[in-house]
């Protein structure tokens, strides 16, 4: 699946958003990827997430793959989604105290192969944050992926790194964006209406 296929898809389902946001991060952009719009629709999100289990799996330097993994909220549909897709686990981790975790019974066995995965990666926080919960669970990190990678590629992980699209995207500092310069103030995607498809 091509780069601009992945974005028409997302374009479709007005899920390639413009205005003034803040990210997950805590950075401000002029664009946002509303992931959830687009995997709303079981069979587009199985579409893309076959695409990525696909371009994954076809690394040889992943070897195996035992499970996937993915933080939750917005990495828990990809995840199962392309563990579907390569016949595995899939598991999510979510945020307690201020602390990614591996809650609802979910384990590892010493030495299980993940593959760690989201929606979207911008500065790729998240996705190391679950590395980390792979690692003290006893697995092991072969491999990261999303459907989006807005950092153009810059972000490194340490593993093999798979995107369905990558996108160039300019980040802010909050302290130091020009949208907040002219004025306007940064939403939290889904908090106030009024963006536009871009």
């Amino acid at each position: 699946m091509k780069t601009e296929e992945v974005l028409q898809i997302f374009e479709q389902n007005e899920a390639l958003l413009k205005g003034h946001f803040l990210l997950s991060s805590g950075l401000h952009s002029s664009r946002y990827l509303q992931c959830a719009l687009v995997l709303q629709h079981p069979v587009v999100a199985g579409r893309l997430c076959s695409a990525l289990a696909e371009k994954a799996s076809g690394d040889g330097r992943l070897g195996q793959v035992d499970a996937v993994m993915a933080p939750a909220l917005g990495g828990i549909i990809v995840a199962h989604e392309v563990a579907r897709a390569l016949g595995v686990r899939a598991l999510f981790t979510e945020r307690q105290d201020g602390e990614m975790k591996l809650r609802r019974g979910f384990q590892l066995r010493p030495g299980e192969r993940i593959l760690v995965v989201e929606d979207v990666v911008t500065t790729g926080g998240s996705t190391r944050e679950v590395m980390e919960v792979v690692r003290k669970s006893g697995g092991v990190v072969v491999g990261a992926g999303s459907l989006i990678d807005r950092s153009g590629g810059a972000v490194d992980l340490g593993v093999p790194r798979h995107a369905l699209a990558v996108l160039e995207v300019p980040v802010y500092q909050p302290d130091d964006c020009p949208l907040c310069r002219e004025g306007s103030a940064a939403i939290k995607p889904g908090s106030r209406p009024g963006s536009q498809p871009a």
